[in-house]
């Protein structure tokens, strides 16, 4: 019980403190609400980058496989809501610059890490709900959602780390290092690139 409660306490901690730190952003000064939106919805969808590993290692105490597959789902989903309103912010305060971010003809290198981490999420949400209705192999299923997945941490780590916007940058970087750790000790965990029949 003790192990549980500390458990989710340093998970709640880990995805207040980033959000708690952009809110007090200097950067926020003199910005449009929509503008605000947007940058906190990239906030929350790191948070649930965390959340998804966490959930598919059946990590987090109190949850059973079915309750953990669940929320895995919703996350998911919820993740690719925060996605739309991330870039539908962006694009309503900046067309133009969301234009070249999704042609990749935009100058900013965090931009491209950005849409393809954005592409990856919407194909691996796709998987996701769709894989009874495509009869592909739970396993090959499984690796080809992973890869997605990874793709989408990845791109939005590097796409997080690049940017200079309202995180602060140690409560930023530590929660990307988690996102990865977190990611790196489930693909071990699950050996998901054995597509062999057991």
């Amino acid at each position: 019980m003790t192990r549980a409660l500390l458990i989710w306490t340093a998970l709640t901690f880990v995805l207040a403190v980033p959000l708690i730190a952009a809110a007090n952003s200097p950067l926020l000064a003199w910005r449009d609400p929509v503008y605000i939106i947007a940058g906190f919805a990239g906030a929350v969808g790191m948070g649930l980058l965390l959340l998804q590993p966490l959930l598919a290692g059946r990590y987090l105490p109190g949850l059973s496989p079915l309750i953990s597959r669940r929320w895995h789902r919703w996350v998911g989903i919820a993740l690719v809501a925060t996605i739309l309103i991330h870039v539908g912010g962006l694009w309503v305060t900046s067309p133009p610059d969301v234009v070249d971010a999704l042609l990749f003809a935009s100058p900013t290198p965090f931009s491209a890490w950005g849409v393809i981490a954005m592409w990856a999420a919407f194909a691996a949400a796709f998987l996701g709900l769709y894989r009874q209705r495509m009869g592909l192999r739970f396993r090959v299923w499984r690796l080809g959602h992973t890869a997605l997945a990874a793709l989408t941490i990845i791109g939005s780590v590097v796409h997080a780390m690049l940017i200079e916007g309202t995180m602060e940058i140690m409560t930023k970087t530590a929660l990307c290092a988690l996102v990865l750790l977190a990611s790196a000790r489930t693909l071990a965990k699950l050996r998901v690139w054995d597509v062999r029949r057991r």
